[in-house]
């Protein structure tokens, strides 16, 4: 099977939707035991319509549309799991996976502990979050940062569609379940090159999509486009910016992340979570912790408001911007010196 390391020959474009469509298709074809289950999957396609088309191609007993229980729809893929099956799940928004905390944190992750190693759950759940699209409450919460607090679970957060397709296509064959989390805001508008074929990308292994010398700017998910505008602006201005995506954040790419920012001696960590308790917290004391005499500064955070999410006229003044990681930036470089 080939995997992101071994350069395969052809590619095609296509957008992050468009990625995540063929991931599932392309397994559900090669593996009969995958199957496809939460509101409105089927017949719809999904709200954003990236299982278009599975329910007439697979059949309506693998492409399952379900109750509006999320409850329920995470709960009966553990079932689907340990009957041998590879559930596939999507909850509509991350936001309402609140409504499934319990399955998720305490049946879900802690399976395979529970069985001392004996059972595993083989279960994806798709999820798409975060903001910039006007979308009325519960539907643009990142709340990544909750689900590193449940042992037991792999958190994915693409980008790019060539990561978008690889990774889910990991995410479905990994034995044990994944937050496999979609950023809503760039399903359509980021296009890239997709290698052809089956081939997988691992997790806990980060990616530089810009190299630089001056400052080192760490994001997951759409952030990470936001840092690659910034990156140009600051090039304007003389400024060699570093772009370094996480991709995972469970398992966490230490050994990458560090060296990302021992090169540079500076950093900034952007995500659009509220700023306390979110995942940008847990980058800065890895840093300190690993690479603390190689800094220049302390490593500063750009994240949303410590408010609960605004309505959408509100929304640019929550999330982070390119203002707001510029001067972060500003204020690093003056702080080294």
């Amino acid at each position: 099977m080939p995997s992101e390391d071994d350069g395969p020959t052809s590619t095609h474009d296509a957008s992050i939707l468009e990625a995540i469509r063929s991931a599932l298709s392309d397994e559900m074809e090669r593996n009969e035991r995958v199957v496809v289950l939460g509101m409105d999957v089927g017949r719809l396609g999904g709200v954003f319509r990236a299982t278009q088309g599975l329910q007439s191609r697979f059949g309506p007993d693998r492409v399952v549309d379900t109750p509006m229980s999320e409850g329920a729809i995470v709960g009966a893929s553990l079932g689907l799991a340990i009957g041998g099956m590879v559930p596939v799940a999507e909850i509509q928004f991350l936001g309402f996976t609140h409504q499934a905390y319990h399955q998720i944190g305490f049946q879900l992750a802690r399976y395979r502990f529970r069985s001392r190693g004996r059972y595993h759950a083989q279960v994806t759940i798709r999820a798409p979050f975060g903001g910039g699209t006007r979308t009325p409450e519960f539907h643009a919460d990142s709340l990544e940062a909750q689900f590193t607090q449940t042992p037991g679970i792999s958190v994915v957060c693409p980008a790019f569609p060539d990561d978008a397709k690889g990774m889910l296509l990991t995410a479905i064959r990994d034995p044990d379940p994944v937050m496999y989390l979609e950023p809503q805001r760039i399903y359509r508008t980021v296009r890239g090159s997709v290698p052809n074929g089956d081939y997988t990308v691992p997790f806990g292994v980060s990616r530089v999509v810009r190299e630089g010398t001056d400052i080192t700017l760490v994001a997951w998910s759409a952030a990470v486009h936001l840092c690659l505008l910034a990156a140009d602006q600051l090039a304007e201005e003389g400024v060699s910016a570093l772009v370094l995506d996480l991709r995972s954040i469970v398992p966490l790419d230490v050994e990458g992340l560090v060296r990302a920012v021992v090169k540079t001696r500076k950093a900034i960590v952007v995500h659009e979570a509220p700023l306390t308790g979110g995942f940008g917290a847990e980058v800065v004391a890895t840093l300190h912790e690993e690479a603390f005499g190689a800094l220049d500064a302390p490593v500063a955070r750009v994240a949303s408001c410590d408010t609960p999410y605004p309505p959408g006229a509100l929304e640019d003044y929550y999330l982070p911007s390119l203002d707001r990681i510029l001067l972060a930036v500003r204020t690093t470089l003056h702080a080294s010196g």
